[in-house]
């Protein structure tokens, strides 16, 4: 009798609306969302067999067709995702980073789809942190700028430059050369 409560109950489907921001175009076909704007366009693939995306009026409607716990709790990530793809190709995200060092001056140098970082206590060889997605990279004096319109990409780039000055076998307080992320946030014009 509970199981049949329980299997009637997950059946269930729901609905939930986005309202689409003016100057946003959205395509939406079944889990594949591309979203356009001033600052770039976002292309996403939602890989989730209960899961519908359709446009319609000025409304990205999320057709769930599963009302597990988990299902809500993914449902509310992908919300939240969809919003953040609207606020980026609206506005844009960046990251500041700021190159620190006592002894050894780092050289950081941006190449086509990765940023090189040399130098760091005076190591001969070179460190490379990849560029995610169309992210735009600038360097000027000790601090580095990411810019671009999906909110993933310019943060993961930003981890990416980060991580290849990690220092696990020196303490952090007494050596505190590398480069750290500093800021990040919505690109404000």
């Amino acid at each position: 009798m509970k199981n049949a409560k329980r299997k009637a109950k997950e059946k269930k489907a729901s609905l939930l609306e986005i309202v689409i921001p003016s100057g946003v175009t959205v395509e939406a076909n079944a889990n594949l969302l591309k979203v356009k704007g001033k600052k770039g366009e976002i292309l996403k693939d939602f890989k989730f067999k209960w899961l519908d995306l359709k446009s319609n009026a000025g409304k990205l409607i999320i057709n769930v067709r599963d009302s597990k716990k988990r299902t809500k709790m993914i449902t509310n990530t992908v919300e939240s995702i969809i919003k953040n793809m609207f606020n980026g190709v609206s506005k844009g995200y960046f990251a500041k980073l700021s190159i620190t060092y006592a002894h050894f001056p780092i050289n950081v140098v941006i190449k086509p789809g990765h940023v090189e970082v040399t130098n760091y206590f005076g190591e001969r060889n070179t460190v490379k942190a990849r560029i995610m997605g169309a992210s735009k990279v600038e360097i000027k004096g000790k601090d580095i700028t990411v810019n671009g319109c999906d909110k993933i990409d310019v943060g993961q780039t930003a981890a990416n430059i980060e991580r290849t000055t990690k220092q696990i076998t020196k303490d952090r307080r007494v050596f505190q050369d590398g480069i750290y992320i500093v800021e990040k946030g919505v690109l404000i014009e």
